[in-house]
């Protein structure tokens, strides 16, 4: 999973990047970057740690999300160039976004617009990203109208159809409406495969506070929640300096601090929290004397789907797959103990995988 971190020059995004990932990355004037910055984070599960106590693998593995924190695009922002310039086809790979709005005042790090508006900031940057995919759609709706003039009249409905859908997305756009927000079925899809709108990718505001504003965290968090939340777009208050400067700490003077500070998780954790609920994800687990492992899937994966995680094999030669929740087998303390009882079912090729689902898959290729 790879979420990208945008935001407005000086918003504080590589200070956020830094306390997600416990990263170092050089905070400021970083607009002129050549290249993203990179972090990999193992999503902490508990889960995992109980399944490796009772099984002692030889690996214990945690799911991954990989953060990418790209550029800002300066003073071209409002000037309808679109996000970070060259960076929008790396923007149109990420799983989804996360927009790090600034709302923080510190008079060394004077704000690009003189003034703090998150509310402008956040408009801007939504101008921006419907104009990156406005740009793509006139482009393609040139080369299709090209393409149709040139073919026979009965060789056109595909293309026409393609044609159609981009005018109607374009006037969707030109309204404010994002491409996430936009009725767009299977078969609309299927036309526009390929295409990597950035308004199609689920999106998290972050609004990044000082924190002299923590104690009012929630309050902000809800009050924003009720403007901004949408489908595929969700909205948390965070403050990336006091999580970055925690990070120095060990875990229980960090969760001193956040208790003094009324924080209840920390940044990292609170952000991973939030990008698996915006992409709809959820882990299974499978345990035994070699590995102890957390996989992520799409909420509603069917058990072949989920085999297919762990190998291209599994799903291709899936029989069917053994099951036990979690909480069950950590009851029970074994496997043996878990199927004495029976706890541990079997299911097939329809079954709807859950959230903390030890799966043992049986497969012939």
């Amino acid at each position: 999973m790879q979420l990208g971190i945008i935001g407005l020059a000086r918003s504080g995004k590589t200070t956020v990047f830094n306390a997600v990932t416990r990263g170092s990355a050089q905070v400021g004037a970083y607009s002129s970057a050549s290249s993203p910055n990179v972090g990999v984070v193992s999503v902490p599960d508990e889960r995992v740690d109980r399944l490796a106590a009772i099984y002692h693998p030889k690996k214990t593995t945690y799911a991954t999300i990989q953060y990418v924190d790209f550029p800002a695009a300066g003073e071209s922002f409002g000037k309808g160039e679109g996000p970070a310039g060259k960076f929008v086809n790396e923007l149109g790979r990420m799983d989804a976004l996360i927009h790090v709005v600034r709302a923080f005042a510190d008079d060394a790090v004077p704000h690009p617009e003189t003034n703090l508006d998150p509310h402008r900031d956040i408009a801007t940057m939504d101008l921006e990203l419907a104009f990156a995919d406005l740009t793509i759609i006139e482009r393609r709706l040139q080369r299709l109208e090209t393409e149709i003039r040139s073919m026979k009249a009965g060789e056109r409905e595909h293309l026409q159809r393609t044609h159609d859908l981009l005018v109607r997305m374009k006037a969707a756009l030109e309204a404010e409406v994002p491409v996430r927000e936009q009725s767009l079925g299977p078969d609309d899809w299927k036309l526009l495969e390929g295409s990597q709108f950035l308004t199609a990718r689920p999106l998290l505001l972050l609004v990044n506070i000082g924190e002299e504003d923590l104690p009012r965290r929630a309050a902000l968090e809800e009050e924003l929640g009720v403007r901004y939340r949408a489908p595929g777009r969700d909205v948390a208050v965070f403050s990336g300096k006091f999580e970055m400067e925690l990070n120095d700490l060990n875990e229980d003077e960090a969760a001193e601090f956040r208790a003094a500070a009324g924080v209840s998780e920390s940044g990292m954790n609170s952000a991973i929290r939030m990008s698996y609920s915006l992409l709809g994800l959820i882990s299974f687990l499978t345990a035994g004397p070699d590995e102890c492992r957390a996989w992520t899937v799409e909420a509603g994966a069917t058990a072949p789907e989920a085999a297919g995680k762990i190998h291209s094999d599994l799903r291709r030669g899936f029989i069917r797959a053994e099951v036990i929740r979690y909480t069950d087998l950590v009851a029970c303390g074994s496997e043996a103990e878990a199927r004495k009882r029976g706890l541990l079912r079997t299911e097939g090729k329809q079954y709807l995988v859950q959230d903390g689902d030890v799966l043992n898959i049986l497969f012939n290729v």
